[in-house]
């Protein structure tokens, strides 16, 4: 009931916000319309005049006419967001807007029919397509204590949004519970607190789990969203190993006793390699990188089939640092097999060392006019295979984009994995000279090479249209639609917009103009004269 009620509170914020861009909007192509109906020229000197003087014969009841208007707008387009959400349980504007404006500036394009749902008889065909984009755990997930909060402190905002958080903490009762937990007071606080939607409540749990059993849950779930440097996380995760160990120990003892006791074994097997990879990512996240590959190694070598939390692009991305690139191709021989599933790190990281053997003296130019090599043909190769896997990933790693903090949970080949990827892999690209340079000049003719990447592909299964909708899940909402508009208009006609803003800021301060008039025509000229001195 809790999660439903928390549901739709997001959804009527939702539908506040997005009312009030669809009226902010109107008002935009109203002053556009004023603009174009009044037939203002580009050319800025000629046209003020004009703008003053039709703004100077606008009376205060126009003024308040428009605000009364726009103010009754506002109410219904409210109302009838709630009602459209009550009766289908989504907003209406947000849906029309993805819909139909997103294509526009450069998205997805949701009109292919393979996948379109237009009714509600098509609703459950709609929620099976996005149920088949699989969420997978990030493999480099930030600390929700010494790292999203400290964000969240600093800008106020929320970085992690509620559906991924609920996805960790589905996470954590299947990874840190079992069905005995019951038998041991400390670990059904545990089993209570990983359930607990209320920080404080799950952090005062662990406490008080701690006082009752040196319980390696409770020292886990300390690190990850109490400690608030990564110090502090390494230290509570050094005493969750000491606790984890013994438990682990004891399990594996008893593992073939019973049903029950194989159960807390895999529970106590699951706790031991989380707490040994957070240990070898707050290492790299200290500086000591070589230490946390050693632990990476040791751990691939200690638990080989444990591939779920996918310990190995942990690796790459320390060796990476290292420079050491042969042991990142060695790496690479291993997990990029075409048995296993792909990820964007495996992928790009195949073309970032492509791209290292030839991008220091490739040139575009000289390329165009002798031909590419074929170690050059290699790399073009290895972009477009990356790019094919993922397209989000070019635009943030060549900075067309702006990076965010990235979620707990991906979506393979989604906006989400890109994020994630570029947050931790940019800074490798840009070491390698010239990698990003044949980048830009190549990752665009994926999709000459294909055309419809949503109907075909040409190494991998056709680009899944149900991303769009998952990752919108996944990631915080960024620019609404009436900024990205705004910033596509003046990125196009710079100059008409900068008419439209005089425009619009002498709309704005008219009325403050206009009772300041009054106010000078009815007090003495004297009197005023000294209230200006003042």
């Amino acid at each position: 009931m809790a999660e439903a009620g928390a549901g739709f509170l997001e959804q009527l914020k939702s539908c506040v916000v997005w009312s009030w861009t669809y009226l902010w909007t109107v008002w935009f192509f109203f002053m556009l319309f004023l603009v174009y109906i009044l037939r203002v020229p580009l050319k800025i000197n000629d046209n003020l005049s004009t703008v003053s003087m039709f703004l100077n014969t606008l009376t205060p009841k126009f003024y308040v006419a428009l605000t009364g208007t726009s103010s009754l707008i506002s109410g219904l387009i409210l109302i009838f967001e709630w009602w459209y959400f009550r009766k289908y349980g989504t907003s209406f504007i947000e849906q029309v807007s993805v819909s139909h404006l997103r294509p526009l500036l450069g998205g997805v394009d949701n009109s292919t029919p393979s996948n379109s749902n237009t009714s509600n008889g098509d609703a459950d065909s709609s929620r099976q397509s996005v149920s088949e984009c699989k969420v997978w755990r990030n493999p480099l997930n930030l600390f929700r204590g010494a790292e999203y909060n400290r964000y969240t402190w600093v800008t106020g905002r929320e970085p992690l949004t509620y559906y991924d958080m609920n996805l960790s903490a589905q996470d954590h009762q299947t990874f840190f519970t079992c069905d005995t937990d019951h038998m041991r007071p400390a670990d059904a606080i545990m089993q209570k607190a990983w359930r607990e939607r209320n920080p404080q409540a799950r952090i005062s749990a662990a406490h008080e789990a701690l006082e009752l059993n040196e319980c390696a849950t409770a020292f886990i779930l300390l690190a990850e969203e109490e400690a608030t440097t990564i110090v502090e996380a390494e230290k509570l995760f050094k005493q969750a190993l000491k606790a984890g160990e013994g438990c682990y120990r004891r399990s594996q003892q008893l593992q073939h006793h019973g049903a029950q006791y194989e159960a807390q074994h895999r529970r106590d097997t699951n706790v031991l390699v989380y707490i040994k990879r957070r240990l070898a990512m707050c290492a790299r996240k200290l500086g000591r990188t070589r230490e946390a590959v050693k632990m990476m190694r040791d751990l691939m070598k200690e638990f080989p089939l444990l591939s779920m939390f996918n310990i190995h692009e942990n690796l790459l991305e320390a060796l990476l640092e290292l420079q050491a690139y042969a042991d990142v191709q060695a790496v690479l021989a291993k997990y990029d097999d075409i048995s296993l599933p792909k990820s964007a790190t495996i992928c790009y990281t195949a073309a970032l060392l492509k791209a290292r053997a030839v991008s220091d003296k490739f040139s575009p130019e000289a390329a165009s006019r002798r031909g590419l090599s074929t170690a050059e043909m290699n790399a073009v190769e290895a972009i477009h295979r990356a790019v094919e896997f993922n397209p989000h990933v070019p635009k943030y790693l060549l900075e067309m984009k702006s990076l965010i903090l990235p979620p707990e949970h991906i979506l393979k080949r989604g906006d989400s994995e890109a994020i994630a990827y570029a947050f931790f892999h940019l800074q490798h690209w840009k070491r390698v000279e010239g990698a990003l340079n044949l980048l830009h000049c190549t990752w665009e003719g994926t999709f000459r090479m294909i055309p419809y990447p949503l109907e075909k592909g040409h190494l991998f299964y056709p680009y899944p249209i149900c991303t769009e909708t998952a990752d919108r899940e996944l990631l915080p909402s960024g620019l609404c639609s009436f900024t990205a508009m705004l910033a596509l208009l003046t990125h196009q006609f710079p100059e008409l917009m900068g008419v439209f803003a005089k425009a619009f800021l002498s709309t704005l301060f008219a009325p403050l103009n206009f009772v300041m008039e009054k106010v000078e025509s009815i007090l003495p000229s004297s009197l005023w004269h000294q209230l200006t001195r003042i």
